[in-house]
């Protein structure tokens, strides 16, 4: 399997450059193809290993987020036997990241997939579907520096497959918007068209969507397990407990996934992204009177007067201000966390440079 099917271009060549100039050993580069807790699977150009990221990676790495995931591109030491461990020595600089705020924590951010180019929201038609959750995960995909394109899976189990693309449509311009059904083959084909050769896609959503049924719809094979949603609240069972890359038939590369519950923001771009995902919102806040509009009851506010007008739906302007609100409130947390490792890394360089004058006080 060669570098270049796998995603492999020009940029990665130069970053290999760098890195092998400044190691000692020779280091081969490959793809994580996939992970199942901290047991990782690296395909390089001749075949799959095994792989744990080097005590240095794990030394150098200022937070889980500098860590190897699925989709990275990383550089081995192969093992010195044909059936052990390679080592990850350094990652490759990502060309995107789909990230989220770890669940049950207020700093801590989680690696979903590197070096995507499509991010499939994967939204079921069988009772799954929440306009509010579209626009977090909308603002989720922009955030990676990925292109979002939402599914609406399970359109043969909806009357109103059709109106609900239009509805989607509206809450996200410039997105494509496709309604799909694995089980009659619908969109099916649009969605590989998506991911041409060498470029890769990830799957999106809460347990029970479809994903790992749509997966192996493009796939052509029942390569993953799926089990269907419960009857009493459409809720799915999370099937899924690893992520993997699969390599279609066409050339297009997808990765699968757990399902996930919570879509908490996380990230340095994030009020670029709210731009991208509600820009009707940020068009509308242009013709407000005060630049500092909060968009509630301030006077001239356009954002209220498009609400009260019909033009804006409530729910929309009400989601927008609560992404708002999480985003600047993960950035003061994230900032703070970053001030107090900075005063540790501090405190520690003036411990150690006190404890090195008195070694040489004492002539040590």
């Amino acid at each position: 399997m060669s570098l270049e099917s796998l995603g492999w271009g020009p940029d990665f060549d130069l970053a290999l450059s760098a890195s092998q100039s400044t190691s000692a050993v020779s280091l081969v580069p490959g793809r994580v193809v996939r992970q199942h807790r901290g047991l990782l699977t690296v395909q390089t150009s001749s075949r799959a290993l095994l792989a744990r990221a080097a005590g240095r990676l794990l030394h150098q790495a200022e937070s889980a987020e500098a860590l190897p995931t699925i989709g990275d591109w990383v550089l081995l030491q192969p093992p010195s036997s044909g059936d052990g461990e390679a080592l990850m020595q350094a990652v490759l600089p990502r060309r995107s990241v789909l990230k989220r705020r770890e669940a049950g924590s207020e700093h801590d951010g989680q690696l979903i997939a590197a070096n995507v180019d499509v991010v499939f929201l994967v939204v079921g038609l069988d009772g799954n579907f929440n306009p509010r959750r579209i626009e977090r995960a909308l603002t989720l995909a922009w955030n990676s520096g990925a292109t979002p394109v939402v599914l609406l899976s399970k359109a043969d189990l909806a009357a109103d497959a059709a109106a609900r693309v239009l509805e989607v449509q509206a809450l996200a311009p410039g997105v494509d918007v496709l309604a799909v059904s694995a089980k009659e083959d619908l969109g099916i084909e649009e969605v590989r068209a998506r991911i041409p050769a060498a470029k890769t896609g990830v799957l999106l959503g809460s347990s029970g969507v479809g994903k790992s049924t749509l997966a192996n719809r493009l796939l052509d094979a029942a390569r993953l397990v799926t089990q269907p949603v419960r009857a009493e609240d459409d809720k799915g069972r999370h099937t899924t407990t690893h992520r993997e890359l699969f390599v279609l038939d066409h050339g297009g590369l997808v990765i699968d996934g757990p399902g996930m519950r919570e879509l908490g923001l996380w990230g340095e771009d994030e009020k670029v992204s709210l731009a991208q995902a509600f820009a009707d919102v940020f068009a509308l806040a242009e013709g407000c009177r005060f630049n500092d509009c909060g968009h509630r009851n301030e006077p001239g506010c356009a954002v209220t007067a498009a609400v009260q007008a019909g033009t804006l739906p409530e729910e929309r302007r009400a989601n927008f201000e609560k992404l708002l609100r999480e985003q600047s409130s993960t950035a003061r947390q994230v900032d703070a966390a970053a001030q107090r490792e900075n005063k540790r890394t501090q405190r520690k360089q003036t411990q150690d440079g006190a404890q090195r004058g008195r070694a040489k006080r004492r002539g040590e």
